[in-house]
């Protein structure tokens, strides 16, 4: 009688936590509220294929290389979602703005509407200082 072959999960554990790194990156770089779930589903993966492959004497690379891309992507969605969230208010003030302007002259002033709330928001910036090198 044969057995039958078992799957060793561990092996391609590093590989799986690596990719998932990669799309936290892609996620956090398009819904940056999406890829913070995902770097911090990645993490955990990553943390636990290290687990995984010591336990077998595997090479931990790949997964130690999806923790810092996993945590790095985690401090930029965390970043990126506080921003979006402390600028809320003018954020939909501008894309109403914008829904509203028909011609360039009117989308360029509802950008520097932009930029003018967002400088009252942060009491460090110099008025004028903040200037979008492309309309949001």
């Amino acid at each position: 009688m044969t057995t039958p072959v078992q799957a060793r999960p561990a092996e391609g554990a590093g590989r799986r936590a690596l990719w998932l790194a990669f799309a936290s990156v892609v996620l956090t770089l398009m819904l940056p509220l999406a890829g913070l779930v995902m770097s911090i589903f990645a993490l955990i993966a990553s943390i636990r294929a290290i687990k995984a492959l010591r336990s077998m004497t595997r090479p931990v690379t790949p997964a130690v290389v999806g923790v810092v891309v996993a945590s790095l992507t985690l401090l930029i969605s965390v970043a990126v979602s506080a921003m979006q969230f402390y600028f809320s208010d003018e954020l939909a003030s501008y894309a109403e703005c914008r829904t509203g302007a028909g011609t360039v002259a009117a989308q360029s002033q509802c950008v520097e509407q932009l930029e003018r709330a967002m400088e009252k928001k942060m009491p460090f910036v110099q008025p004028g200082d903040v200037q979008f090198p492309f309309p949001p």
